[in-house]
């Protein structure tokens, strides 16, 4: 079975995101001292002792329909609750009891579930039994003091845990999974896209900048190929963002590329690719990600028979960065096509870690060099090209042994990578070129005889 999930609720600000990154070990979770931060679900994987769980941070519940987002975050949480195993309760033991953490403890009774009730901010050990002990009143069982912050308690709470979680040997690890970054500019559809993967209201969808905050984590599955899609929110120019939560939201985006395997640049197509999408693509490049571009709401595009076309030049000549990325065209609102992005996915990520042998690019590297022999200076020197040789993976990076590299302009540099591509493919993934002289092999080697 997979690894069982556990819920952690509460009302807002009572310090659910940083119990879930203690219990996590990782400063996933965004932590700011504002109501109304964490709004979706965001998953992070957990253990304790031989058990190994998930927790799902949920946005503060509040019985409050007339409050912008809180019926679809109290809808995020019941979800999460649905699928747990158990339920962590977060309350404030520095504020007691209050009307919300009644409703919502008469709520989770009513759930049919078993209930830890953590008292968060109880940093002293005597002092933090005084605060718990007016939670007894909530009937929820025997109230934990713990602090988030310094971990106090945290142990105990974890071992009353697990005794609701099935045995260790129950749990199957999970195999190997394939990391999309889902990034954008707000309100390109990022949550929608997502959620139509799933077949659910996974990310909170709404017209309203900002509504994504945390990276938020979901697994897919497909014919045995296991993928977990990351969410993030939108990025915007950095002179728009203020120090605060979407400062944090937008460095959470950054590190889900660095993280991932294959980043999907979601493009609106009503609005064509902007300077901020540059910028992306120069960061996807940068960080050496495959990269797979989804052109979204094109069911609200009037089409001919040439707008695919155009509209595909003109992405690519906008899209210098990541010209070696697919493009793919889909409507996360009717679902056009969205389950066909897997399958650019599988090839880019696979690209993305191949390996070709020597010979096989020395060949490549041969008929390239014999249709366009490279240039010669205007002293007569020509550049000479050896052989070359894959070094790494993830991106593919190929180092060149020339005479010398001052020899070769970026024109032919990209001829020769262009000519990589076209016999060999590595379609949806950066490739990387080291381009070394004889002087630089001379001085490596009186290197390493230095230290025999």
């Amino acid at each position: 079975m997979p690894l069982p999930i556990v819920a952690v609720v509460g009302r807002p600000n009572v310090g659910k995101s940083t119990l879930v990154n203690r219990l996590s070990g990782e400063q996933y979770a965004i932590v700011y001292d504002q109501p109304g931060v964490t709004r979706d679900r965001v998953y992070r994987e957990c253990f304790w002792g031989a058990h190994e769980f998930q927790v799902v941070d949920t946005g503060g519940l509040v019985f409050d329909d007339e409050t912008e987002f809180l019926p679809m975050i109290r809808e995020q949480a019941e979800i999460a609750i649905r699928e747990s195993a158990a339920v962590i309760f977060v309350v404030d033991g520095l504020a007691g009891i209050t009307d919300a953490d009644e409703q919502l403890g008469g709520w989770l009774r009513r759930q049919n579930i078993p209930v830890l009730l953590a008292v968060n901010k109880c940093e002293g050990s005597k002092y933090g039994l005084s605060l718990a002990a007016e939670f007894w009143n909530l009937g929820l069982g025997e109230p934990i003091p713990m602090s988030g912050i310094h971990g106090n308690g945290t142990g105990e709470l974890l071992d009353e845990l697990v005794k609701h979680l099935p045995p260790p040997e129950e749990v199957v690890a999970e195999s190997d999974e394939i990391k999309v970054a889902i990034i954008g500019r707000p309100n390109v559809g990022k949550s929608s896209l997502l959620n139509a993967f799933i077949g659910e209201n996974r990310s909170i969808v709404s017209p309203i900048s900002g509504t994504t905050r945390d990276a938020i984590d979901m697994s897919v599955e497909r014919d045995g190929k296991k993928y977990r899609l990351i969410d993030t929110a939108g990025v915007r120019r950095k002179k728009n963002i203020d120090y605060g939560i979407e400062f944090f939201s937008i460095n959470r985006a950054f590190k889900a590329i660095g993280r991932s395997d294959v980043v999907l640049l979601v493009i609106d197509a009503l609005d064509g690719v902007t300077d901020q999408d540059q910028k992306l693509a120069g960061r996807i490049n940068d960080e050496g990600k495959a990269c797979v571009i989804v052109v979204n709401k094109w069911d609200a595009i009037e089409k001919d028979s040439y707008t695919i076309y155009d509209y595909t030049a003109e992405v690519k000549s906008r899209l210098m960065f990541v010209e070696y990325a697919p493009i793919i065209f889909v409507s996360a609102l009717t679902g056009q096509r969205v389950t066909q992005i897997l399958d650019r996915i599988d090839i880019a990520a696979e690209q993305h870690k191949r390996r070709v042998p020597t010979a096989i690019l020395n060949e490549a590297l041969n008929e390239a060099v014999t249709w366009h022999a490279p240039p010669t200076s205007r002293g007569g020197k020509q550049g000479k090209v050896y052989y070359c040789t894959q070094i790494s993976d993830s991106p593919p990076t190929i180092i060149l042994f020339v005479n010398d590299p001052h020899r070769f302009n970026d024109n032919y540099k990209r001829y020769i990578e262009n000519q990589f591509r076209k016999t060999l493919g590595f379609d949806g993934t950066p490739l990387r070129f080291i381009w070394r002289g004889k002087k630089d092999r001379e001085v490596e080697k009186s290197k390493n005889s230095a230290f025999r």
